[in-house]
């Protein structure tokens, strides 16, 4: 597991359909983020269209993770780390989360053995890595998982949506991180990046990779570094070299919560029920 309480910190931890063509070198390329990017207003005025990623991105020196394990970089826009909150502090991040496009502009999507049953105020921290948080902190509002999930925690269900609170001028996130889109019913085999927070570290990792068929409900990647806290990290395909953005087509966790050993990660394969899910969650229901 991926979660402490599970990979999240107890285990590793659509109705948009994408079909995503064969991904070439190029395609591999992360957009990373900088590090030194500022305030959320000096953000918000380098976004282009008010959407996308901010200018000061720039992509990897680099394409592979060194020695199947997952690098350590800067992080980007639309992933982030999610913390727990107290008397306005933040707490420990303890799981991964992304933006995910909506009509809204207000949505992330993570692990459901993450924030199922948690209490308290849970806020997400986009882009953050050593300390920073350039993209501002947006407190969860809402949590939105399957019922098969709330039954009996199937692991094919282990995916929930995020509601968060607009900025204080009711700016939604998406304006300020951009999004990675939805992808539902996606074949296993795909080339993908995948991005988490370990718990001990202070910035995210990444690799990149294929995305197995472990069975037909359950996505593989194989890559070290996953431990604890990386739980809900986005399998992203199809990123584009120019934004860092691609599609999500699973989020570690499913079978053993996102698996026992930081070598081997998995994902529930986003079907029918994640795509009803996401109609919910835009829904506001």
């Amino acid at each position: 597991m991926r979660v402490r309480a599970g990979r999240a910190r107890g285990g590793r931890a659509r109705l948009l359909t994408a079909a995503i063509a064969a991904v070439g070198a190029s395609a591999a390329l992360l957009a990373l983020a900088s590090g030194t990017a500022g305030s959320t207003d000096r953000t918000r005025s380098v976004l282009a269209a008010g959407r996308g990623l901010a200018l000061d991105q720039a992509a990897p020196a680099a394409t592979v993770a060194p020695e199947g394990n997952g690098a350590t970089f800067n992080g980007v826009a639309a992933v982030g780390a999610l913390f727990t909150e107290a008397n306005g502090k933040l707490g420990a991040h303890f799981c991964t989360a992304s933006v995910v496009d909506a009509v809204a502009g207000d949505l992330a999507v993570t692990a459901a053995h993450c924030v199922y049953g948690r209490t308290g105020t849970l806020v997400f921290v986009p882009g953050y890595a050593n300390g920073k948080t350039p993209y501002g902190i947006w407190t969860v509002t809402k949590v939105y998982t399957d019922a098969a999930w709330d039954a009996s925690q199937d692991p094919d269900h282990d995916v929930a949506f995020l509601r968060l609170s607009d900025a204080a001028d009711g700016t939604p996130i998406e304006n300020l991180t951009g999004a990675e889109t939805l992808g539902s019913g996606i074949s296993a085999g795909q080339t993908v990046q995948v991005i988490g927070y370990p718990d001990t570290a202070a910035a995210p990792v990444w690799c990149a990779g294929q995305a197995k068929g472990f069975s037909a409900t359950q996505l593989e990647f194989d890559c070290g570094g996953y431990t604890t806290g990386t739980s809900g990290g986005p399998f992203l395909a199809g990123v584009d070299p120019a934004t860092g953005q691609g599609t999500v087509i699973g989020v570690i966790g499913g079978y053993q919560q996102g698996g026992d050993t930081p070598q081997v990660s998995y994902a529930a394969v986003f079907g029918p029920a994640v795509a009803q899910l996401y109609a919910t969650a835009q829904a506001g229901g």
